[in-house]
């Protein structure tokens, strides 16, 4: 999982230095590249009111590692040295209940979040709790990226299917399906992320039961497989070579395995959101973030370096197609399935039946020292 995040991270820093040097030029193209040059001066000026402000934010993001999102800090200090940003990664499902708990008790600490949870957003919008804010490149956005009233925007677009060895997949890896899995290669070679403990991956499964039944998951257990928390861990192992396949996520397996994008298998893909709160108390630092996050050289030079942007003009990571071009996932069915909680938790519950209660730390905290409000100045 570290050497993983390690790659990750050094690959996503070292776009993200080049980035910095590109925009800090794009002041001088403006003859040439007037759209991208409009972009830098309206950063620009969020940089002077955030400076203003204070120069600080907070933003809490989802993920399954501490760290995990460093790159992503650092590549921001390095463009704005004097904006101190706190980036708390954790899994999205408590950065929530942290939120939660900050607005009900009066002491938001949280300025932004960019989370899975895409129901938590909806609810927020419609308690009143989100600033209604339309970051640089808004009108470059695809719709289902974004709320068409503004209180919320993707930064980029997940998406989790099969991770397979390279040598277990068919002549065409689009052949491949969920039915392999259940081979005698499998056996005791199959390691999954709990999909009980993560909605995205619990999704996943759903699409799964739904093609096959709940059988199916019968099936699979008998594989044995090994249960973690965390989706790092499942691609670091299929990476290595120690296990064959995963089911239901996504991350860098080379150099022994591949994610796989089957013609006949549905696959989960949505936009991860973006929001900055009402009441934050860095308005300005956050508007600053979110909109260098989103802007036309960082979703160039990072996001899609290892997945797709959720921006019409700039082009998916190589060997991928456009999003739009895969007819087997649509990136908002879960957000559809994420909003009917009742049928979430009624879904989970059958699961867990299956592959048993999570145990383990929590991936995003594993030494429990995030607290109900991490990053606070």
């Amino acid at each position: 999982m570290q050497n993983r995040n390690k790659l990750i991270g050094a690959a996503i820093a070292t776009a993200l230095a080049l980035t910095a040097v590109t925009t800090t030029a794009m002041a001088d193209t403006t003859t040439r590249r007037p759209t991208t040059a409009s972009e830098q001066d309206q950063l620009n000026a969020l940089h002077k009111s955030a400076v203003a402000e204070g120069g600080k934010v907070t933003v809490y993001m989802g993920g399954d590692a501490p760290g995990q999102w460093d790159s992503l800090a650092a590549a921001f200090h390095q463009q704005f040295p004097d904006i101190r940003l706190h980036l708390v990664t954790d899994l999205s499902k408590y950065h929530d209940a942290r939120i939660d708990n900050q607005l009900a008790t009066g002491h938001l600490v949280a300025d932004a979040a960019i989370l899975q949870t895409t129901q938590d957003f909806d609810r927020w919008k419609k308690q009143g709790d989100l600033l209604k804010y339309k970051p640089v490149g808004w009108n470059k956005v695809f719709p289902n990226a974004k709320d068409k009233d503004g209180y919320y925007t993707g930064v980029f677009y997940g998406a989790f299917s099969y991770l397979v060895n390279t040598r277990q997949l068919p002549t065409k890896a689009s052949d491949f399906k969920a039915t392999n899995l259940l081979k005698p290669a499998f056996k005791n070679k199959l390691i999954l992320t709990y999909p009980n403990d993560d909605d995205a991956v619990l999704f996943g499964y759903k699409q799964i039961v739904d093609k096959y039944g709940w059988n199916y998951l019968a099936q699979l257990t008998k594989q044995n497989p090994k249960l973690i928390r965390g989706v790092p861990g499942s691609a670091a192992a299929v990476a290595s070579g120690d296990y064959l396949a995963s089911i239901a996520v996504g991350g860098d397996t080379r150099p022994n395995g591949t994610q796989v994008f089957s013609d006949s298998e549905h696959f989960n893909s949505w936009a991860q959101r973006g929001t900055i709160f009402k009441n934050a108390p860095h308005k300005a630092g956050a508007k600053l973030f979110l909109s260098w996050l989103d802007s036309q050289a960082v979703q160039k030079n990072a996001i899609a370096t290892w997945t797709w942007s959720v921006r019409t003009d700039v082009a998916p990571p190589a060997g991928l197609k456009p999003l739009a071009s895969y007819k087997n996932t649509d990136p908002a069915a879960f957000a559809k399935f994420m909003s009917d909680r009742a049928a979430v938790e009624r879904f989970r519950s059958q699961v867990e039946l299956y592959f048993g209660q999570v145990k383990g730390t929590d991936p995003g905290d594993p030494d429990g020292t995030l607290g109900r409000t991490p990053g606070a100045f």
